[in-house]
């Protein structure tokens, strides 16, 4: 492999380098913060609510343990968890996009949460917590927008306790040829015109559905996570493989 390629990383289907694809991606989201939960609900028809109530079912996470929420957005899942852990547990909100962690700081404030958060800007790549200290660790639809996924991973097994798990709930292959199909044709047709109608921009749209093809396959993460130094990892498909949960256990 040359070094110019060695030095590049796709940004949805443009190849950029490696250096400009965090400031790519944080554009994108500054530009959709604001309408990330209409959209979210327009776009998966309300059914990443199901998505995200199996992860909370699948995390084990009970009072008093302590929780990252990477990537954790408008803080849907931190909501969820920060009822769990009670008071003598923790949730940090953790997410590189400052537009991102503002909305999420502020809608879980307005909804009388924060006692039991910590909102942390941080890169998933070198998470700025010490080793072996959360029971749960979890990063929903953003695994697929970070540059190097296999450090980020591995940093995730550094941080979680023996025993804790990592949870990735991310978009990922169609199980069938006529769900492919049709996924294609919504995201590609669908969301880029959905994206200019309610948030005024086609081309943020579209760059998140080409990220989706870019990211690894079911058996691809699962392996991923394995190298990690992650056990146990299997895989849940929903909705026909459009999206999978990820779970591995440290050891």
């Amino acid at each position: 492999m040359s070094d110019d390629r060695r030095n590049t990383t796709h940004f949805g289907y443009e190849e950029v380098a490696v250096e400009e694809k965090a400031t790519k991606v944080a554009s994108v989201f500054h530009s959709v913060a604001s309408h990330y939960d209409v959209m979210n609900d327009l776009m998966s028809f309300g059914i990443h609510r199901i998505w995200k109530k199996f992860t909370i079912e699948m995390s084990g996470v009970r009072k008093g343990h302590k929780v990252l929420d990477i990537a954790g957005g408008t803080g849907d899942l931190t909501m969820a968890f920060s009822r769990l852990v009670g008071d003598e547990g923790e949730v940090v909100l953790a997410d590189i996009n400052e537009s991102m962690l503002n909305v999420g700081r502020d809608k879980l404030l307005d909804r009388g949460f924060g006692g039991n958060i910590r909102f942390v800007q941080a890169n998933a790549e070198s998470l700025p917590f010490p080793d072996n200290h959360f029971d749960c660790i979890t990063i929903a639809f953003g695994l697929r927008n970070v540059t190097d996924k296999d450090k980020a991973l591995a940093d995730m097994a550094r941080i979680l306790k023996p025993g804790g798990r990592l949870l990735v709930l991310e978009f990922s292959k169609p199980t069938t040829a006529l769900m492919s199909k049709a996924y294609d044709l919504y995201s590609f047709s669908a969301l880029p015109l959905m994206g200019k109608l309610i948030a005024g921009d086609s081309e943020s749209y579209r760059y998140l559905a080409e990220s989706i093809r870019m990211h690894p396959d079911q058996e691809t993460l699962k392996q991923m996570m394995s190298d990690a130094g992650l056990d146990h990892v299997e895989y849940h498909n929903m909705t026909g493989g459009v999206v999978a949960l990820h779970r591995g256990v440290k050891l």
